[in-house]
């Protein structure tokens, strides 16, 4: 499994700027993490993170290829989330560490998915 963070952060004027800060450096790091822990069956891409006001709780979102990979990516991410938050506690500056979750961007899947679709319209 190797990760990739993708900077489509949802940027809107509700959003602070430290809950994009946090968000980007989150995401940043679950991506380090977790190609340093998990082995290379799948392209996993960080997309984003969800960081709420407060900073509390924090869900990570990803997408996988092959997508037949999704569940059990789901599955390991799940099953490493304390381990991830002793990580975020060493590599970053968050005074608070946030609960963490994470979540198949089935947004992001359903995008690519439009745009092949749009592709293929067009030949």
């Amino acid at each position: 499994m190797c990760l990739n963070v993708s900077s489509s952060l949802k940027n809107n004027n509700m959003s602070s700027r430290r809950e994009i800060q946090v968000s980007e450096s989150i995401a940043h790091l679950a991506a380090d993490f977790f190609a340093r822990e998990s082995n290379a069956q799948s392209l996993v891409t960080v997309t984003h993170a969800d960081v709420s006001p407060d900073i509390r709780e924090v869900t990570i979102f990803f997408s996988v290829l092959p997508e037949t990979y999704e569940q059990t990516v789901l599955a390991f991410a799940k099953r490493k989330r304390s381990e991830f938050r002793e990580y975020l506690k060493k590599h970053s500056a968050l005074q608070r560490l946030p609960t963490v979750d994470f979540e198949v961007d089935y947004g992001e899947k359903n995008r690519q998915r439009i745009e092949d679709l749009t592709r293929k319209d067009k030949k």
